[in-house]
């Protein structure tokens, strides 16, 4: 069972005991001339459903805090950053179900996007759309086509981490444009195998997602396309790095 899931019942489940209580037993507590304290488990509830409804709604439809676990995403990206993700970029989704209730827009190319895992959906990931639906995508020699055509990719230097990201030292980046103009670093390890893949088509309703640590990710390339239901919004800032410590220089970082 999911939190989002857990989130959903709890405030359902307080939700109904204060409505009931109102509706049958406080009217009668109220015209009595005999004193009746409150049952415990109504004030409790009363207590805590606007609290429950707020951090549903705040979660379900407009933000997320997501933190990041993995190196995939440097140097974007880095382990210990907390980042926030708008829920209502491509459109208003139902908690749970993530049925979209209210369409708004679709991903572009070059977004970062957090994910349901689609061999494991109730696990999060979060990549860069780099495949839209009807797109052709081929990773051949760490440089990605799209529809037959090279993104555009540039070396800008070696890359020097601090804490975890000290494992990707000498690691090269480099700045990658796609056709819409849209603009972000990679890191490319020369040191290890590169993993080539043929042309693909991304079927309609469907994303093909990729890691900016180009040789230090599970992604598309691996295991597939993205369905768009599982898409649960697009990352849009870093709000906390902790990594062996608070990295103030990363608060407030917006996510290119």
């Amino acid at each position: 069972m999911n939190f989002e899931l857990i989130l959903v019942l709890v405030t359902v489940i307080t939700g109904v005991i204060v409505f009931i209580d109102r509706l049958a037993f406080k009217p009668k507590r109220e015209n009595t001339t005999i004193e009746r304290k409150e049952p415990i488990l109504v004030e409790y509830a009363r207590s805590l459903f606007p609290v429950f409804l707020i951090v549903l709604v705040l979660r379900s439809f407009i933000i997320e805090p997501f933190r990041i676990p993995s190196g995939s995403m440097y140097p974007t990206l880095e382990i210990g950053d907390f980042i926030v993700v708008n829920k209502f970029s491509y459109g208003v989704k139902l908690p749970v179900t993530q049925t979209t209730i209210i369409p708004i827009s679709k991903p572009e190319r070059g977004d970062v996007v957090v994910f349901k895992y689609p061999k494991d959906p109730d696990v999060d990931y979060i990549k860069r759309v780099v495949g839209l639906p009807g797109d052709e995508i081929a990773y051949l020699n760490r440089t990605i086509y799209v529809n037959g055509q090279p993104v555009d990719k540039k070396y800008i230097g070696e890359y020097r981490g601090t804490e975890s990201g000290k494992i990707m030292d000498g690691a090269e980046i480099h700045r990658e444009t796609f056709a819409n103009g849209k603009s972000h670093e990679v890191l490319i390890d020369a040191d290890k195998s590169s993993y080539d893949m043929q042309p693909k088509t991304v079927p309609e309703g469907h994303y093909f997602m990729v890691g900016d640590n180009r040789d230090h990710s599970n992604d598309s390339r691996f295991w597939g396309f993205v369905p768009e239901e599982n898409l649960k919004g697009r990352a849009f800032a870093i709000w906390m790095n902790w990594d062996n410590g608070v990295h103030f220089n990363r608060i407030g970082k917006g996510v290119e």
